[in-house]
């Protein structure tokens, strides 16, 4: 028999729901929807089904049909308009995209990843509130420099204001951490390393759940900070780094600039690299994938820092 794939298009109200055997039913985006939806699936077991990622809509029906024990895979929708473009599937309706969901996944070949949990969520939005905060809070303090007197004022109570929420996140932040066993591990172990703060710790963690479970290559290429060829023929193009989780790559960044002057695998790395003619950005990045590597090999062996970790990376 061969594997049934499913493709779920995922919108306000409706699903619309593509099995490789030919089905083809429309639900509610409700509970009433994902019962009908695992009586459907208990009656025809799938090998994989397959989501886009919705801004937030598919989040119940993940939650859902992982509690029921289906394999599921969030996918990034950017990569499957690519496919159905290279498939030659221009047009766009609800149907043809829950078609093209189970046909990217057959193509591909995806596993099941288990979704994040409702306590990882919301650490997830707590760290994501907090870099928001800040990011405010620079805006602010560079008006306040500008600033008219006659609304300077105003721009002061703004940057008070701010700098109490910003005090807030972080105490929600850390009674979550604090109530998050597997979390704080992971930021435990983290922080072991030379030029890893909390706050980076905790971005990397957010931003970042598969950091442990890939190869070195692949968790690279998922955060982006690993060189592509751009060679045709007898033309060698420079190498770049492309695409990405850009949350991940700037805690990433900072913490490879202060790895650089505090941790010494770091900054031996970078400093062999100048020495061969390196740029210092191309270094830097280098330094970034490497600490990367490091981090996930801690992840998997539950290890804390040990500079011989560089060999195993």
């Amino acid at each position: 028999m061969s594997e049934l794939y499913v493709g779920i298009d995922v919108s306000k109200d409706r699903l619309d729901v593509a099995l490789s055997d030919g089905q083809y039913v429309q639900l509610g985006n409700d509970s009433p929807g994902y019962a009908q939806l695992c009586v459907l699936l208990s009656a025809t077991p799938a090998q994989l089904i397959v989501m886009e990622a919705t801004g937030g809509l598919e989040r119940a029906l993940a939650v859902e049909l992982a509690a029921q024990g289906w394999p599921l895979r969030i996918v990034n929708p950017r990569q499957v308009r690519h496919f159905a473009k290279a498939a030659g599937l221009l047009a766009k309706t609800d149907r043809i995209d829950a078609e093209v969901l189970l046909r990217f996944g057959q193509a591909m070949k995806l596993e099941p990843r288990e979704p994040v949990s409702e306590a990882q969520r919301t650490l997830q939005a707590l760290i994501a509130r907090r870099r928001q905060l800040v990011e405010m809070l620079k805006m602010e303090r560079n008006r306040l420099n500008s600033a008219h007197k006659s609304v300077r004022p105003q721009v002061k109570r703004t940057v008070q204001w701010l700098e109490k929420e910003l005090a807030r996140a972080d105490k929600d932040t850390d009674e979550g951490l604090r109530s998050s066993g597997v979390w704080r591990e992971k930021v435990d172990l983290l922080e072991s390393v030379p030029g890893i703060a909390r706050v980076i710790a905790l971005n990397l963690v957010a931003t970042l759940p598969e950091l442990g479970r890939l190869n070195r290559r692949q968790i690279s290429a998922l955060v982006g900070v690993a060189p592509f060829n751009r060679d045709s023929g007898h033309l060698r193009g420079r190498r770049s780094i492309y695409g990405g989780r850009a949350p991940t790559r700037a805690a990433l960044y900072m913490a490879a600039l202060v790895g650089m002057r505090h941790n010494p695998v770091l900054r031996s790395f970078y400093q062999r690299l100048r020495a061969a003619g390196k740029p210092g950005k191309v270094a830097l990045v280098a330094c970034m994938r490497k600490l990367l590597t490091i981090l996930n090999v801690m992840l998997r062996e539950h290890t804390t820092w040990n500079p011989r970790l560089d060999s195993v990376s």
